[in-house]
C-alpha cells in the first residue's frame, strides 16, 4: 500500500519514509487559506508558501522585494487552510543571508507567527552557518540549490545552472554539505537531469526538483504556473493541468453579460 494514503499528518520524518518506500513526494506552492485548502484536501504532500509570491501574488519582476512581513502574512494564511500536508516557508531575500544572528531571529519570528512547520532558504557552503544554527533551534530546514532565484542578479538570468563542470561539482559539494548540516530535503531547481539524479542518489535525504528531470525524489511547481492562471511563463519543465486563464476570464465575461442584460440575479436569486 502507498505510504501516503496512510499518512494523516505529514512530517519532515514522513518525507524521508517516503523516499525509502521509492515513493515521490508531491509539493505545490500557495499563498492563501482557499487554495491551501484545496491543495489539502486533495492530498498533497507539501505546501512551499514560496518567495514566488513576490512574483505571482504582487507582480514584481524578481522575488527580491517581498518582505518578512509579508511571508509571514501569507505563511498564516495557508497554516489556516491546512491540516495533512506540510507547510514551509522561504526565507526571503535579505532575512537571512547577512549573518546567522539575522537568519535565526527570522526564522524564529516565522515558527512563532505563522505555525509554519518548516523552513526553506537558498544556497549552499555560503550559508551553513545559519542552517546549522535554525537546526540547533529545533527548526527544520530544507535547502535549495541550482537557479536560486534570490541570487538572480549574480545569474543575469534564468538558464539552466550547473551545466559546467566546475558548478556541477560546487553543486554535488553543497548538497552533501546541507545534508550534514541537518536539512532534511533539498530543492533542485533547473539543473541537468543526469546532475540531479546523481546527486540524488548520493544523499540520504529526499530531493525535490523543478526543472530537474524525473529522478529527484519529488517534484514542485507554483500553482499559478500548474493551473494555467500564468500564461506568459512556458519553460520546458512546466506541465499546465488547467487553463484557468480561459476559464476565469470566460465566467467573467459571462457574469458581465448576465448582469448588463439584467438576466443576473433572477426570480430565484432574490429574496
Amino acid at each position: 500500500m502507498s505510504v501516503n494514503k496512510q499518512i494523516k499528518k505529514v512530517t519532515t520524518n514522513t518525507l524521508l519514509r517516503l523516499k525509502v518506500n521509492g515513493e515521490k513526494i508531491s509539493m505545490i506552492t500557495a499563498y492563501d487559506f482557499s487554495f491551501a485548502k484545496l491543495f489539502d484536501a486533495a492530498g498533497i504532500d507539501v505546501i512551499l508558501v514560496g518567495d514566488s509570491a513576490s512574483n505571482v501574488m504582487a507582480g514584481h519582476e524578481s522575488t527580491l522585494p517581498i518582505t518578512l512581513d509579508q511571508m509571514i502574512y501569507h505563511a498564516a494564511s495557508v497554516i489556516r487552510g491546512t491540516e495533512r500536508a506540510l507547510v514551509v516557508v522561504d526565507l526571503p531575500f535579505g532575512s537571512y543571508q547577512s549573518n546567522s544572528d539575522v537568519a535565526l531571529a527570522s526564522a524564529i519570528r516565522i515558527m512563532k507567527e505563522t505555525g509554519a512547520h518548516a523552513l526553506k532558504l537558498e544556497g549552499g557552503e555560503e550559508v551553513v552557518e545559519s542552517i546549522k544554527r535554525i537546526v540547533r533551534a529545533g527548526i527544520p530546514v530544507m535547502g535549495h540549490l541550482g537557479l536560486t532565484p534570490q541570487s538572480i542578479h549574480k545569474f543575469g538570468t534564468y538558464v539552466v545552472r550547473a551545466k559546467e563542470e566546475a558548478e556541477a561539482n560546487k553543486l554535488r559539494s553543497d548538497a552533501l554539505i546541507l545534508q550534514e548540516a541537518g536539512c532534511f530535503a533539498v530543492v533542485l531547481e533547473k539543473i541537468p537531469a543526469a546532475l540531479a539524479k546523481e546527486v540524488t542518489e548520493s544523499l540520504v535525504m529526499p530531493t525535490i526538483g523543478i526543472g530537474a528531470g524525473m529522478h529527484c525524489g519529488g517534484q514542485v511547481l507554483v500553482m499559478h504556473d500548474l493551473l494555467g492562471i500564468n500564461t506568459e511563463f512556458k519553460p520546458r519543465f512546466l506541465r499546465n493541468y488547467l487553463n484557468m486563464a480561459e476559464q476565469v476570464t470566460g465566467a467573467v465575461k459571462q457574469y458581465i453579460a448576465d448582469v448588463k442584460n439584467n438576466d443576473f440575479p433572477n426570480e430565484s436569486e432574490q429574496y
